[in-house]
C-alpha cells in the first residue's frame, strides 16, 4: 500500500491534539510532513518542520504556504484542522460581533484561503488529497455556538466545492466529523461548563461519553487514522463526504 508515504503534507492546527495526532501518524507512515500553528513552542517540540504563523489572516496562510513549497516540495496532502472552539460563545441575541468575525476568520476564511493557494498546483500536477476537521457540529447544531456551528458548516460547503471543482484532476476532497474527542479545546469547553453548572470536569466529560454507544468520548488518535485513509493514495473512490468519527453518535 503507498498510503502517503514520499508525499508532502501540511497539517494546520498541529501543536497538540488531532492535528499533532495526524502529522506524527503520517511521519511514522513516511510523509515530508509540515506543521503549522501559532504557538512556535509547541510545533517545535514535535521535531516535525513547521511554520509559526497565525492561519486566519492572508499573510500567515501564504507564508505557510511559500515555506512548505520552498521546504519540502509541491504539497500533495493538506489537512485543515485549525480552528477556534465555542467556549467563550452565548446565545444568538447575545452573541458580540467581535467574536463572530473573529470564529469566521479563522475556522473558514483562513481554510479557504490555504485552499486556494494550495489547490492551483493540485489541479495543475494532477494529485491531490484534502482532508478537512469539521465536526458533528457542521451537521447538527450545538447550543450557545452559533459561530462555531455557522463556521462549521460553511467548511462542509468548502470540502465539497473543491470535490466538484477539482475532481477532474484527480484531487479528493473530504471532511471528518469529530464528536467529542478530549483535546485542549474541548478541556477549555468543559471547564467553563463546570463553571457555570456546579458540576465538576470530570463529571462533564461523563457526561459527555454518555451519549455513544461504546459510553466514552474518540481519541485523537481515532480521528487521525481517519484522517491518514482519506489522505492516502487508497482513497482515490471517496470524495464530498463529510465522514462522522463519534463511536456511533451523531453529536
Amino acid at each position: 500500500m503507498a498510503g502517503v508515504e514520499g508525499r508532502v503534507a501540511l497539517v494546520t492546527g498541529a501543536g497538540r491534539g488531532i492535528g499533532l495526532e495526524t502529522a506524527k501518524l503520517f511521519a511514522s507512515r513516511g510523509a515530508r510532513v509540515m506543521v503549522a500553528a501559532r504557538s512556535k513552542d509547541e510545533l517545535a517540540a514535535t521535531g516535525l518542520e513547521y511554520v509559526a504563523a497565525d492561519l486566519g489572516t492572508a499573510e500567515g496562510c501564504e507564508q505557510t504556504f511559500n515555506e512548505t513549497e520552498a521546504r519540502l516540495g509541491p504539497i500533495d496532502i493538506f489537512v485543515c484542522n485549525h480552528g477556534i472552539g465555542s467556549a467563550h460563545e452565548k446565545v444568538v441575541w447575545e452573541q458580540d460581533r467581535d467574536s463572530w468575525y473573529q470564529t469566521m476568520r479563522i475556522n473558514l476564511e483562513g481554510p479557504f484561503l490555504l485552499t486556494r493557494l494550495i489547490l492551483k498546483g493540485m489541479v495543475k500536477r494532477g494529485y491531490g488529497r484534502m482532508v478537512f476537521t469539521a465536526s458533528t457540529a457542521g451537521e447538527h447544531a450545538e447550543p450557545e455556538s452559533c459561530a462555531y456551528n455557522i463556521s462549521k458548516h460553511g467548511l462542509l460547503g468548502l470540502m465539497r466545492s473543491v470535490a466538484e471543482d477539482a475532481g477532474a484532476f484527480n484531487v479528493t476532497s473530504n471532511a471528518v466529523l469529530p464528536g467529542w474527542v478530549r483535546t485542549e479545546m474541548a478541556e477549555r469547553s468543559a471547564r467553563e461548563k463546570a463553571r457555570n453548572t456546579g458540576m465538576t470536569v470530570d463529571e462533564v466529560w461523563k457526561e459527555r461519553a454518555s451519549g455513544y454507544p461504546a459510553g466514552r468520548v474518540a481519541t485523537p488518535g481515532e480521528v487521525a487514522e481517519m484522517i491518514a485513509f482519506l489522505a492516502s493514495e487508497e482513497s482515490s473512490g471517496v470524495s464530498a463526504q463529510a465522514i462522522t468519527v463519534a463511536l456511533g453518535g451523531i453529536c
